[in-house]
C-alpha cells in the first residue's frame, strides 16, 4: 500500500472509531435510534478500507502481470492465445463463433426438437 493509501485508510479508521464512539455516547445519553444510526454509519468507512486493500492488490497484481508481459523473453501474448485456443472445443465450435459442434465433441449438447 502506497503512503496516500495508507494516510486515507489511517483516516477512514479514525472517522469510524470517532462514529462507533459517538454511537456509544447517543446510546447512554440520546434516543436508541441515533445509536443505532451511528453504529451503522461507523461501518461504512471500514468498507472503505476494506476497498483501498482490494484496489492496492489489484494495482499490485497488474503491474506483476505487465513486468511478465514486457520483460525479457516474456511470451504473454503467446500464453494468452495458447490459453484461448486451449478452451475451444473443436474445430467446427471455432469456426461457426461456439454455436455449433462436431459430432464427437464431449462438450455437445444434443439439440432437442422441442421449441
Amino acid at each position: 500500500m502506497n503512503r496516500s493509501a495508507g494516510l486515507l485508510s489511517a483516516l477512514y479508521l479514525a472517522t469510524s472509531t470517532g462514529l462507533a464512539w459517538t454511537g456509544v455516547l447517543a446510546l447512554h445519553h440520546g434516543p436508541p435510534w441515533a445509536a443505532c444510526l451511528f453504529a451503522a454509519a461507523s461501518l461504512v468507512p471500514v468498507i472503505a478500507v476494506v476497498r483501498e486493500c482490494v484496489i492496492c492488490d489489484q494495482r499490485r497484481a497488474l503491474a506483476d502481470m505487465w513486468r511478465r508481459v514486457a520483460g525479457p523473453g516474456a511470451g504473454g501474448a503467446d500464453d494468452i492465445v495458447r490459453a484461448e485456443l486451449d478452451t475451444a472445443c473443436c474445430e467446427r465450435w471455432w469456426t461457426s463463433c461456439g454455436t455449433d459442434h462436431d459430432s464427437t465433441c464431449p462438450r455437445r449438447v444434443p439439440r432437442s426438437s422441442a421449441a
